[in-house]
Formats: structure tokens, sequence, C-alpha cells
């Protein structure tokens, strides 16, 4: 083989292994069957994967796909279509941006709001309807939980678009700070440091009111650090939320599935979505505001360089009666007079 497709092997086997890391970790906090939980990384990685290195790394997906579900069962029929539709996800979510002209960046509301609804909430209807289907047709869960199971897959994998996928662009044009003032780390350090504070006062009362204390820190993230400071916040609550949820505490504090599903997923939505949008907006305004410094730069310069007009006359023009029109007034001649 050639040094690229030496170079291609290497990349799907890469995007294999991260998938399949991802995926142990988001099994640590299921809800259904060992298999379903309200956050799903890996959905995250493969879009990532997809959107930096180009549907050459599909394979990868599968593979890590198939070597998840394949210890977790419940067939062989069930796991093949499982694989299935969590490769073929991320890969029509995958065509669908390139078609709505995405840029990785995430530095346009345009791009944002693609995410969301074509990559996240469109693209996973895909995985989670396959993936259903095939554990009620298997009888590993029963019909009458289809829609509960359905939508756990659903917002789980949605959540992992929207809370994984952005980080992971934003990593990949990450540089180490050099120019950062001290009083920039200390910000930073204390933006972190009170986000987990409040998400973890927040998931661990009952009311659920204060779920919506993060919010402020959300915004600021967005504001003073834009994707790079709201993309880690965003994944930070929700993991913390997710623990909480899975725990059975706080707010989650029920017995009825569906009930602590709404909640968190409506709290991991608002969370995702604030810091995104806001990121966004505050991003194409700082874009704005630089190209328009730079075109009234560049038109100073351009003054600037103008030859000045040369004065038409070396004298004033005079009147009618030979008078200069700069003597005053009450020194010319009197037009009545004799």
């Amino acid at each position: 083989m050639t040094a690229g497709q030496w170079s291609t092997v290497w990349w799907i086997l890469g995007v294999a292994a991260l998938y399949y890391g991802a995926a142990r970790l988001g099994l640590l906090q299921q809800l259904v069957r060992d298999q379903v939980t309200p956050l799903w990384p890996p959905t995250g990685v493969a879009l990532a994967a997809l959107l930096l290195l180009g549907l050459r790394v599909w394979p990868g997906i599968a593979i890590g796909a198939f070597l998840v579900n394949v210890f977790l069962g419940p067939s062989v029929v069930a796991v093949l279509a499982i694989t299935a539709g969590n490769a073929l996800a991320p890969v029509c979510a995958f065509l669908m941006l390139r078609r709505a002209g995405f840029q990785a960046g995430l530095e346009r509301l345009r791009d944002v709001m693609a995410l969301i609804f074509l990559g996240a909430l469109a693209g996973m209807l895909i995985s989670s309807t396959i993936g259903t289907s095939a554990l009620v047709l298997s009888g590993a869960v029963d019909a009458g939980a289809f829609w509960s199971t359905w939508s756990v897959w659903w917002t789980g994998d949605a959540m992992g678009i929207l809370v994984v996928t952005p980080l992971l662009l934003v990593l990949r044009r990450a540089r180490w700070p050099v120019r950062a003032s001290p009083a920039r780390w200390v910000e930073a350090l204390a933006l972190a440091a009170g986000t987990i504070a409040v998400t973890l006062v927040a998931t661990r009362k009952a009311d659920s009111s204060l779920l919506f204390l993060v919010s402020p820190f959300l915004i600021w993230a967005a504001f003073r650090f834009q994707l790079a400071g709201a993309a880690p916040c965003a994944l930070t609550v929700s993991t913390l939320a997710i623990v909480a949820a899975a725990d059975g505490i706080g707010p989650f504090a029920h017995d009825d599935l569906f009930t602590d599903m709404v909640t968190l997923q409506a709290f991991n939505g608002t969370t995702a979505l604030t810091a995104l949008l806001l990121a966004a907006v505050i991003t194409e305004r700082n874009r704005t505001h630089d190209e328009i410094s730079r075109l009234c730069a560049r038109f100073a310069v351009m003054l600037a360089q103008l030859d000045p007009r040369p004065d038409p006359y070396d004298t004033p023009p005079a009147d009618p009666h030979g008078t200069p029109w700069d003597e005053p007034p009450d020194e010319r001649p009197d037009e009545r007079s004799p």
C-alpha cells in the first residue's frame, strides 16, 4: 500500500479506538438495559472525525460501534443492526451538514444552527429508531417501552453531538495562550471553579429551578471566551447533571424514568443551546467589528495618500467694479453715488 493508504488505515483505527473509549465512558451512566445512556459521547466523536477527516474514516466508526455492542448483545442480528444505525447516523448528519455549507470553525450562527437541527436532532433519528427497533424485535425491550427507550436513545445521541463535537472542533485549533495576561488566567480559573461549584449545588437540591443558576456562567463563558470557553463549560455542566440523574439525587429523585429524562434533557438541551448560540453570536460580532476596523484603517490610509487639491486662484477674483471681494464692505465705493 502507498503512504496515503497507510495513513488512512491508521486514521480508521484511531477513530475506532476513540469511539470505543468514548462508548465505555458513556456506558458508565446507562439508564436502559445497560446500553442506552442520556449522553452518548461516541456520536460526537464520530461526527467530529467525519468533519475533520472526511468520509474515508467511516469504517472506523463502524468498527468501534461493533466492538462496543458485540459485548452487550442481545443477539448477533440486533448487534449488526445497532452497529449499522450507529455508523449511518453520523454519516448522514455529515452529508447534510456538508450540503448546508457547514464550516467546522463554528464561527457563524448558521453553522451552529445547522449542527443543532441537521447534525443532532435530525441525524440522530436514524440511530435511535434502528437501535430501539432492534432491541424490541429481539425481545430485549418490551414493545410498551419503545417510546421511552427511543426518547432516551435519541436525546443521548443528540446531546453527544451538541456537547462533544464542538469541544473536539475547538481542541483541533487550540493553541497555548502565550500572550494571555495573569488577569485572563485568573478569570478562566474563576469561571471553571464557579461553574463546577454552582452545578454541584444545583444538581443536589430537590428544587429543579436551581438548575438554571448555571446560566450566568454559560453566558460569562460565551461572552468572554467564545466557543473555547462555552464548549467545555457546557460539557462539564451536562456531565454533572447526568451523574446526578443516574444516582437519582437532587431534582432527579423520582421513580419515573420518563420524568427524570424530561427534566435532564430539557436542562442539558438548554445548556448546550445557550452556550453554542451565544458563543456564535459573540464570535460573529467580534469578527464584524474587526472587519469594520480594518476597512476604516484602509480608508484612512487611502485618504492620507491623496494629493491636496491645487488652489484654482492665486488671488481672490475682483467684482465687476474692479474691487477685490475681500475688501471690507464699508470701504467699497457706493454704487448709488453719481
